[in-house]
This record gives C-alpha cells, structure tokens and sequence, in this order.
C-alpha cells in the first residue's frame, strides 16, 4: 500500500536534533528524504556517544531512519551544480544552519525560487528572524531555558530545572513538520512555495502556554492557589516552580510505593480529581471523607493537600507501584507508575503498538528505537535504518542524470 507522502521529495539539510527529528517524520509517512552529508564526515551525530567503536552512534541512527545519505561537497562547483539539479526536482529543502549560511553558499531565497518556484523552504532557528538575540546559538537546554520551561521546572528551594524530554529539539521538529505539511497543502491550492520557519524558542513556550496563563492569573490575584505554595506560602511576581504539583487544577502529586528506599522510580503520580473525590476515598478506605466538609470540596482540601498525600503514601507502603495502579485504575482515578526507560524499553504494549520498535543496522546490530507517536488505521509505520554515510550517493546522481563516468569524477573532486 502505498503511504500518504510518496511522491514528495525532501532534501534534508539538517543536522544533530530538531531537523533530523522533522524529517525523519515525514520519512516514516512515505516521503523520499534525501540526507546531504559532508563528505567524509557527515552528521556530527553520527560520532557523539558512540557505543560501537567506527559504527554510528544511536543518537543518529534514532533521529535518521527511513532515509537516504549523499555525501556532497557543496563548496565545489561540481557539488553546486548537484544540489541545483535536486532543488529543480524536489519539493521541500529543510535546513537549520546559522543566519545566511545558504546565502553564502549562494543559495538564497530568489535563487531557490527561480530554480524551483515551487519549493518549500522550511528552517530551524534558535529564536525568531527580528529576535534581540537571533545571533545567539541555541542548543536544547538553552532552548527550554529561553522559553520559560526551566524557570517553572522544580521545586521552589532549588535552581531552575530543564526537563529530559526534548522540548527544544524533537519538539520544534514536530512543529516545523506541521507547517511542511501546511506549506504542501497550500502549494497543492497555488502551485506556488514558501518559507517556512520555526524557532526553538516559540516551540518551547507554545507547550509552556499554561504558565505564560498563571503568570497573568499571578498578576491579577497576587497567588496561584492550585500551588503548592498557598494558601501556607508566599508568592513573588514571577510564576513559581511547582515542584511535582498538577498543572491544570487538579492536586496532583510523585508519591513513594513500596521499595521506594532502593529503587529510584518506585513511585506513581495520583491526581486528586474533583468528581474522582468519592472514588478515592473508597479505594483509600475512608469513606467519611466522601461528605465532610472539612475535605469535599476541592477549597476544603488545599490547606491539607499534603496531609492527604501523607495518607496515600501510608496506604502505598504496601503495594508495588504496578499494584497501587491496578487497584487504583478500577475506580478510575487518574494515575501512573513512574516508568523507568529499562521499563519502557521492555513494555511489551509498547512493542505491540509500534511505539517502541527493534531495527537491524549493517554495523550495530540490533537497536531500539521510538516509531510513530502518530497511528493510523490505514497505514502501518514501518521503521527502517539509518543509512550509512553516503550510502545513496551513487543512486540519487543516477537519478538525477548523471553518468558512472561524471559520478567517478565527481567523487574523485570530492575527495580532494
């Protein structure tokens, strides 16, 4: 069967994180994603934290599966001459190089358009064209830092916290993969290209929007009372960190379960739901609590939030934290074992939905890998391996036209 985005060709001018996480995406879905390398060199991923000695690494080979590698010299006029040809012939060129990298290839705007007036252009940046600091070199923890995550991550005696999750990287790919798509669906309507462009910055503070939201509430009442800071503490003008407290008004906390004193994740988060309230106290044994005032009410508990937490983990001291949730979830209160990436790794649901995927790579061996968030009905993500560097340098100037004669030449001035 035939995926969604055959026919669509991307030339992938990307590198380390936010880029290849984008177009490795739309690769998944069936687009033909062409990887042009450095000669010799290729992705700086390709070496960092290597785990097999002269293999790439798992930091690429996890950001760049699904596509194809050119090894292409584009300081040279043979190599100019190339990516001309595929710009002409490809429908999306995705880049995150500095500010006026490409001009100084000579590959600008105008000259992208006359070759292909049709050709998206997407990029990654660190802040946005006209940012203050647009200069500045963003990397994922600056990033998170620039906006508004760390400064809300913690707790409120400690430093500003950056998350493990990649909020600056895989998460300005996700959102430079939704304005391609946009960007295609328009050409579809025009016939007609555009720039596209993402900054690790704004994608950061799009998924901090609910702070950017308490910091207006903060200004207006002066306390955040869903915090865990009130009503006992004190609040400055800048929202606070929240330690693990719930983000949406709904109490919620990390709590200890049984071994939590030689294993680091024996815990689970439980939420504290308004309408989940009677189903708690029923699965906590404290029935009396369903209509006292002192504790119905969600006004009625905050005071005693932590006194109630104090009591749940007294009730979790006896149970794993795969056993507190399975009691937990048959009352329907929202909760969850802190999984550790051992238990993630080897969660067989994970293997079974495709979110967790086993690859074979010529030099590695076997690896795991993430697959799709993003399922289907209709089609079926299949994951394949990375490529070795220049792997299809060979095919694509074949396809591109170019004789075994010129592709010897050509290799021979690149490697000079």
């Amino acid at each position: 069967m035939s995926k969604p985005l055959e026919g669509i060709k991307i030339i992938d001018f990307t590198h380390v994180q936010a880029g290849p996480a984008c177009t490795q995406l739309l690769a998944w879905f069936g687009a033909d994603v062409i990887k042009v390398e450095r000669p010799g060199a290729g992705d700086v991923t390709r070496s960092q934290l290597r785990h097999v000695k002269d293999a790439d690494a798992l930091y690429f080979t996890m950001l760049n599966s699904n596509k194809r590698s050119l090894t292409l010299n584009t300081k040279t006029p043979q190599g100019k001459e190339v990516l001309e040809k595929l710009i002409a012939e490809s429908d999306v060129m995705v880049e995150n190089f500095g500010p006026g990298a490409l001009d100084r290839m000579g590959f600008t705007w105008e000259h992208i358009q006359s070759l292909n007036p049709g050709m998206i252009l997407a990029s990654v940046k660190g802040f946005s064209d006209g940012h203050h600091y647009e200069d500045l070199k963003v990397y994922e923890n600056v990033a998170q830092c620039a906006g508004g995550a760390a400064s809300t991550t913690g707790f409120w005696d400690g430093p500003p916290t950056v998350s493990a999750a990649a909020l600056g990287d895989s998460n300005t790919g996700m959102h430079l993969a939704i304005g391609i798509l946009t960007a295609l669906h328009q050409k579809n309507k025009t016939g007609t290209g555009q720039k596209v462009a993402v900054s690790m910055q704004d994608s950061v503070l799009n998924l901090c929007r609910v702070k950017l939201r308490d910091q207006q509430r903060l200004d207006a009442l002066g306390y955040l009372e869903e915090y865990p800071q009130y009503p006992h503490g004190s609040f400055s003008d800048v929202v606070p960190r929240g330690g693990n407290a719930g983000g949406g008004g709904q109490p919620g906390w990390v709590l200890k379960c049984k071994g939590w004193e030689t294993d680091p994740n024996a815990y689970i988060y439980f939420t504290i739901q308004g309408h989940a309230w009677a189903p708690i106290c029923k699965a906590l044994g404290k029935p009396e609590w369903i209509d006292d005032p002192e504790y119905n009410t969600a006004e009625a508990r905050q005071d005693k939030i932590f006194d109630i937490f104090n009591f749940i983990e007294s009730w979790l001291s006896t149970k794993t934290k795969f056993e507190a949730v399975d009691i937990l979830r048959k009352f329907d209160i929202p909760c969850s074992p802190v999984l550790s990436m051992k238990e993630i790794a080897n969660d067989p649901s994970l293997r079974e939905s495709g979110t967790i995927v086993e690859v074979d790579h010529p030099k590695i061996g076997k690896y795991l890998t993430v697959g799709s968030p993003i399922k289907f009905s209709d089609m079926k993500v299949e994951v394949k391996a990375s490529p070795l560097l220049g792997e299809h340098t060979d095919e694509v100037l074949q396809q591109l036209g170019y004789s075994a004669e010129q592709i010897a030449e050509m290799h021979a001035a690149q490697a000079v």
